[in-house]
């Protein structure tokens, strides 16, 4: 348990990291060796960066604009995000409430440093991106886990918005929504988001708003975002960035939007952890803001058809129960009845789904307390043929150990 008299190394040996990267590396130890692996595991997506934006990155570079920028971000850029941003959802953010980050982990870093002192409490739904209540560990805060309501394969898993509320105390300081939901591929409703800001005006408490995969929405499902509320100033501290919607993982590019009179204290901060984001790469983002609506568009239809895709194979595996994600591009199965059935961990199962048949799932206890317990993540991140193939893999495991058999 972390302590106010632990030293800095003391609590980086307390910290947790991210297992997607852990069991990746596992599967590249067994790639090496031969085995054909199949790779649900990564949250990245595995269409290249559109050619438009390689191309802007490539026009920087031999423009030779590849010194140091202004911390916050260049002026072009932090203008089309907040452009686009009011494009999409109404709002009025100016270029003076976005600061641009590298990636946008370090946006959730920044933001959570800024406003958070030990002893603070962060409301945490779980299963959680594990950054979250890491970060607040490490910061000397405590990070409070409320377990999502799961609901079953007809209606998935939603906040439960009593338990948020019972768990605010005198120390409650924010409350994380990551929306669409990272393992889940839950898309919390217009009434839940209402909820949860209304609960902020009441409470007084920061709503640390993460919506990295808000172009990954199927099914005619309803988004709102928090930017689109007339206050959002007073209570919302809004993270996004570039990874996924413009499948810019490598490149390292995010941001956070928060009132101006904050930004030059996070700036602060920032020009003290990194100086500035890559400059070149800023010019590429800009473009892409402004010039990559069809290939998004393009590649969400795709993802939507793997996602049906993975959801029909996975149901026909004996002991899965698959609900159909309606956002990002995971689906979290629940495979309680396997586990029960075969006295097995999750981890177990996992573990030996990877050695035996060479396909990579995460465990539901790497998002990242104990709720996951009864569940598997996948990210359908891959091609068809990979869905395919990788499923009936799953499926010739689960037969094999349900009847002993082991090769």
């Amino acid at each position: 348990m972390l302590t106010p008299t632990m030293n800095a190394k003391e609590i980086l040996q307390y910290l947790g990291g991210e297992a997607a990267f852990a069991y990746l590396a596992k599967a590249k130890e067994l790639e090496r060796k031969g085995m054909k692996i199949f790779n649900f595991g990564i949250g990245q997506p595995d269409i290249p960066t559109f050619e438009h934006i390689i191309n802007a990155a490539k026009e920087a570079l031999n423009a030779r604009f590849t010194g140091y920028t202004e911390t916050a971000g260049i002026y072009e850029l932090r203008e089309a995000i907040a452009e686009y941003l009011n494009n999409r959802y109404g709002s009025d953010v100016t270029y003076s409430e976005v600061i641009v980050t590298p990636g946008a982990k370090t946006a959730l870093f920044l933001a959570l440093s800024a406003y958070l002192r030990e002893g603070d409490e962060v409301l945490v739904p779980e299963p959680s991106f594990p950054a979250y209540p890491e970060v607040t560990k490490f910061l000397g805060a405590k990070p409070i886990f409320i377990p999502l309501k799961w609901l079953g394969r007809e209606k998935g898993f939603k906040l439960d918005l009593e338990a948020i509320e019972n768990a605010i105390t005198s120390k409650t300081k924010m409350i994380v929504v990551n929306n669409p939901h990272n393992p889940t591929g839950a898309v919390f409703s217009s009434d839940e988001v209402e909820w949860v800001m209304d609960l902020a005006r009441r409470k007084g408490i920061i709503v640390l708003a993460d919506e990295i995969y808000d172009h990954f929405i199927y099914d005619d499902v309803r988004f709102k975002s928090f930017l689109s509320f007339p206050d959002w100033r007073d209570y919302v501290l809004y993270v996004n960035g570039f990874s996924k919607t413009f499948s810019m993982t490598g490149w390292r590019l995010g941001y956070l939007i928060a009132r101006k009179e904050v930004i030059p204290r996070l700036t602060v901060l920032a020009v003290n952890i990194y100086s500035c984001a890559t400059s070149f790469v800023q010019k590429a983002a800009v473009v892409a803001l402004k010039e990559s609506e069809e290939s998004v568009n393009k590649m969400i239809e795709v993802f939507r058809r793997r996602r049906d895709l993975i959801c029909s194979r996975l149901s026909e595996v004996k002991g899965f129960e698959v609900w159909p994600s309606r956002g990002a591009f995971y689906v979290f199965p629940n495979v309680s009845k396997i586990l029960n059935e075969l006295n097995i961990t999750v981890e177990e199962f996992v573990n030996g789904l990877l050695i035996n048949k060479g396909v990579v799932v995460l465990p539901g206890t790497a998002f990242p307390e104990t709720y996951g317990r009864n569940f598997i993540r996948f990210s359908f991140a891959v091609d068809f043929t990979s869905i395919e193939e990788g499923v009936k893999k799953i499926r010739e495991y689960v037969e094999e150990i349900m009847c002993g058999v082991k090769r």
